[in-house]
């Protein structure tokens, strides 16, 4: 029986792609002992090498999407998320599939991703914070978060130091001042559609208006 489990990192980040990963095994015995458990609570160094160790010995499969596509997407957040899933998913073809839920209503979230990607038989276990409870998740999470980890490095080599791209990051609200400040428009890492960006292009604005009273 094949096995998946799919998660996604930079939902809420203002700058920066989403990546959404899944991996596939026969039996989620193979991944114990690994010391797998949610990304976020792993350091850089012991993601990178979990990262190589998982992808060298799974099959594993990635979907980025872009700030611009990020922007033009028709529905919700939450149901973007699900197409990313429901792509990843289709990638892989498994029997069995753990997501990580973000919507409130974790069924809904799973229904709504088994109909996207069209595998009608398959058996969809969605919950929340579901990186922690299933190592399967805990695996595509490492995954997710490196790959996005250094398409962020690649982002600050191109513009300068953006820090993580979460609007919590005071690195990353400086950087969008200051390129907001200089180019008079967000910058293209940047998800012009959210609100953090329309909170600091008024914020520039009415400073603009100021200063030239």
């Amino acid at each position: 029986m094949k096995i998946c489990g799919v998660d996604e990192a930079g939902k809420g980040s203002v700058l920066g792609p989403m990546v959404t990963a899944g991996v596939l095994v026969l039996d989620t015995a193979e991944l114990a002992g690994l010391g797998l458990r949610d990304s976020k609570k792993l350091t850089p160094h012991r993601r990178e090498e979990l990262y190589e160790e998982i992808t060298c010995r799974w099959k594993t499969a990635v979907v980025v999407r872009t700030p611009a596509e990020i922007d033009a997407r028709s529905g919700s957040m939450n149901e973007f998320t699900a197409s990313c899933h429901a792509a990843v998913i289709q990638s892989l073809v498994p029997d069995v599939v753990y997501v990580d839920a973000c919507d409130v209503n974790a069924v809904r979230f799973g229904s709504h991703v088994r109909e996207l990607s069209g595998l009608t038989d398959l058996q969809m276990i969605s919950e929340h914070k579901a990186d922690d409870k299933f190592l399967i998740v805990g695996a595509a999470s490492i995954v997710a978060k490196v790959t996005r980890d250094r398409l962020v490095t690649e982002l600050s080599n191109e513009f300068g130091d953006i820090g993580s791209g979460y609007p919590s990051d005071p690195v990353t609200i400086r950087f969008l001042e200051t390129y907001l400040r200089e180019n008079g428009c967000p910058p293209s890492c940047a998800r012009k559609t959210w609100k953090t960006v329309d909170e600091i292009s008024a914020r520039m604005s009415q400073k603009a208006l100021t200063d030239f009273i």
